[in-house]
């Protein structure tokens, strides 16, 4: 008996201890701030101490590190969704929710609001245990909801195809160098390994192993700002961002939908002060990791919005400066432009943190391609008559235009972070905005190419109106109201248009005036002077566009820009084909509302137009030919080169296939058939789509050349010319008025090759087009539009936009 209790004695003592043991704590480092939250090192894990239930708060989420590769889109800097959240508690957990605040009543009944909130779904993002409960102060582990996958970096790279991956824990970790509290905002960073079996080439060219891919991933907790922002209204005319919310309370005869442009908190000291400093200035900072000279550049090109401010009545309202070393672009009290690489050209955005509940921009964030200043560095480089002629290290004309890029790039991409959008009808009025696509404006002096007017230098005089609009603060006997539509009323009266994204894209686009990258008040007498640019450069084209000992190969690359060259231009004029001509109006606003592009500008613009299918354009010169041997070592063909079918001789006939394809993919799409049928109905005078379609054809598939290479190229236009008729014949979006004309003048064509003597050799082709049209008459199903050698990236590789906001 005395055995077992001794026995029982120690039992107990050596649990008590092991108890006591377990309970012991590991030294943590604690940090105070917005939240309170400490780090222990040897569980490598953060406890955030949160003392405010149900009350909202800013998650955002962000990639401090990227992964590299434009195509797959996770980049350095890259920001992540912004939204609201609050912590509730439900028995043993805190919840991470985020209330659904598309759906609102704005109202002070409470029961209303309650209605809509149930009436719709919300989001838990996480639920954590809680470990302790002292005094309404809850100890929760953090940990792991900082190691989640919060951007999806997984499902982007399943969705680019590189393969199925998944977080490795064991080689993940908190990220302390970054990990820091403040007043205001806590932020956190880990870093993450992704482990999986690489499929595709891009993520196999930017890591060291494809099948580890580490990215760091930063989290910010914010302080929403006060109730003293006041919303402005979103006026389709405005060119600002906008967010937008139903209000479930809104009188029946109002609309539910609200829409608030997006900006910056901005007030003056003395508000009926004809100038005051600001309150607050709005301030952006830049990368210090940017080299020279690209950073005098882009802090010059950011610059220039302080002068719209200015002339709204603000004092140095808006600044530029250096990010200081030790501070982190990802905290969300800084607005910062940030220099990121990538293994290829790619676009350059503006992003933004809003405030969901009233638009208010919060942090700016804008990424700049480091590859993109090399692309404009290049076509200039094809342009010049001989630049390294004498002279290797004659790169300074270049450079030029390449910096001169870059400023406007700046401002661009900082003007989308500060509310703006896209303007692309201002390149049809004396380059007025920086936020269009600016191609470089060439000109001939003198029997001379020159740049020196390449890109606008200084803020435009339509994103003076865009800051007026969005920024100006009225004194308090205005009518704010009325003052808006002024500064738009007067903006419409000075020549000022604004036309945005889907207005201006080349596909099936319509607008007269709205284009990406390209110039004049008149696309076809822009495109006649850019097809004059591009022959005097090709002429002149020689050795001396690259340097000494550099390989030909090189050469060949230099010369696919100047090839391409007239190819934005190209797409412009091919939107006054069927083309109309709108604003975004408003009742009583005295604006056009919309009408249908002239006879004579339409006729005018497909007679520019031919010029892109003549093989004595597309040619290439036998002496820049002798140019291009076959690709010398190592200096294998990319995304940007000529594509051929010659094998390793450069293909002569293909960069003609590619050229006229992209005209004539614009000119026959089923939309602009569809308009021109439609618009022909309406006015005798209009050019119709068999007209248009006829033009094409003497210029093309029955135009003879004597030179033999122009018609060997003649026939490969064709080929062209008659796959885009017959596709447009079969198109599944075609209206049936446009398959009924397709077909018919597929006919004509058949009838008028059977009057030729198909059995001579020198009409082999003719014979080939006849039972080509004669194979689709009978098998219209199993019609497939041959592909034409890829045109090689102009544009910046990947998505088609520039900016985002995230709110």
């Amino acid at each position: 008996m005395k055995n077992y209790i001794l026995l029982v004695f120690i039992f107990l003592a050596a649990t008590t201890g092991f108890s006591q043991e377990k309970k012991k704590q590991h030294p943590r480092e604690n940090y105070t701030g917005f939240f309170n939250f400490s780090y222990e090192e040897k569980t490598d894990k953060i406890f955030l101490e949160v003392d405010k239930l149900n009350t909202d708060f800013l998650y955002v989420y962000s990639l401090a590190s990227g992964i590299g590769s434009n195509d797959i889109g996770l980049d350095r800097g890259q920001i992540g969704d912004g939204v609201v959240v609050q912590f509730q508690k439900m028995g043993n957990k805190l919840m991470l929710v985020q209330p659904n605040l598309r759906y609102r009543a704005n109202t002070t009944n409470n029961l209303e609001r309650k209605s809509v909130e149930q009436a719709f779904a919300k989001s838990v993002l996480f639920g954590f245990p809680i470990i302790s409960d002292k005094k309404n102060k809850y100890i929760i582990d953090l940990t792991p909801f900082l190691l989640q996958d919060a951007h999806g970096v997984i499902q982007s790279l399943a969705d680019n195809k590189q393969g199925a991956y998944k977080i490795d824990t064991t080689k993940s970790a908190l990220s302390l160098p970054r990990t820091k509290a403040f007043p205001e905002n806590v932020e956190f960073e880990a870093l993450l390994t992704f482990k999986g079996k690489p499929k595709g080439g891009n993520i196999r060219s930017v890591t060291p192993n494809a099948s580890l891919v580490s990215v760091t991933q930063h989290h910010s907790f914010v302080k929403l700002p006060d109730a003293n922002y006041k919303p402005r209204v979103f006026d389709p005319r405005s060119g600002a961002i906008s967010i937008s919310y139903y209000d479930y309370a809104t009188p029946i005869q109002e609309p539910m939908l609200k829409r608030f442009i997006t900006r910056h908190r901005l007030e003056k000291k003395n508000p009926n002060a004809a100038k005051s400093e600001a309150k607050e200035p709005i301030i952006y900072y830049l990368d210090p990791g940017t080299p020279e000279p690209v950073r005098s550049a882009l802090l010059d090109g950011a610059r220039w919005w302080n002068e719209a401010y200015e002339e709204i009545g603000y004092a140095n309202a808006f600044q530029v400066r250096m990010l200081p070393e030790d501070a982190d672009p990802m905290d969300l009290r800084y607005n910062v432009i940030q220099w990121v690489h990538r293994s290829t050209r790619g676009w350059s955005y503006g992003a933004s943190v809003v405030d969901p509940r009233t638009g208010e921009i919060i942090k700016g964030h804008v990424s700049l391609g480091s590859l993109r200043i090399r692309q404009d560095f290049l076509i200039a480089q094809a342009l010049l008559n001989a630049p390294f002629a004498n002279n290797d290290t004659n790169h300074q004309p270049m450079l030029e235009m390449a910096l001169a890029r870059i400023r406007q790039l700046s401002a661009h991409e900082v003007g989308h972070t500060i509310g703006f959008a896209h303007n692309f009808a201002s390149s049809t009025n004396n380059r007025s905005s920086v936020m269009d696509y600016p191609h470089p404006a060439v000109k001939i002096t003198n029997g001379k190419i020159d740049l020196s007017n390449a890109y606008a230098t200084g803020i435009g005089s339509w994103d003076k109106v865009t800051v007026a609009y969005t920024y100006s603060e009225f004194a308090s006997k205005v009518d704010e109201k009325q003052g808006l539509r002024a500064i738009l009323d007067t903006s419409y009266k000075e020549g000022h248009r604004f036309i945005s994204d889907a207005d201006a894209r080349p596909a099936g686009g319509a607008h007269a005036n709205a284009h990406l990258w390209d110039n004049g008040k008149s696309a076809a007498s822009a495109l006649q002077n850019v097809l004059e640019v591009r022959a005097l450069a090709i002429k002149n084209f020689s050795k001396d566009n690259i340097r000494s000992y550099e390989p030909y190969t090189v050469l060949e690359d230099v010369f696919v820009p100047l090839y391409f060259f007239h190819r934005y231009q190209t797409e412009a004029t091919t939107k006054l084909i069927g083309g109309l001509d709108y604003n975004y109006a408003t009742k009583n606003d005295g604006q056009l509302i919309t009408k249908v592009v002239s006879p004579k500008i339409q006729r005018e613009a497909l007679t520019v137009l031919l010029k892109t299918l003549d093989a004595k354009t597309l040619k290439i010169p036998q002496d820049k030919l002798d140019l291009f041997p076959p690709r010398a070592y190592t200096y294998w063909r990319s995304r940007e080169s000529f594509n051929g079918k010659t094998g390793v001789g450069f293909d002569a006939m293909s960069p003609a296939a590619t050229a006229s394809d992209m005209t004539l993919k614009f000119l026959f799409h089923p939309e602009r058939a569809a308009r021109l049928i439609q618009q022909k109905s309406k006015d005798e005078d209009q050019l119709s789509f068999t007209e248009m379609v006829n033009e094409v054809l003497k210029n093309t598939l029955y135009k003879i050349y004597v030179d033999a290479h122009e018609r060997e190229l003649g026939h490969v236009i064709n080929v062209n010319v008659l796959k885009h008729l017959m596709s447009l014949a079969n198109h599944p979006n075609a209206s049936p008025a446009v398959k009924a004309q397709s077909s018919y003048l597929l006919n004509e064509i058949n009838n008028t090759l059977k009057l030729s003597s198909l059995e001579k050799e020198e009409n082999a082709y003719k014979r080939y087009y006849f039972e080509q049209i004669e194979q689709f008459k009978k098998y219209p199903e199993k019609f497939k539009i041959e592909v034409s050698p890829k045109i090689p990236d102009g544009s910046p590789i990947g998505s088609d936009n520039c900016y985002h906001t995230q709110y």
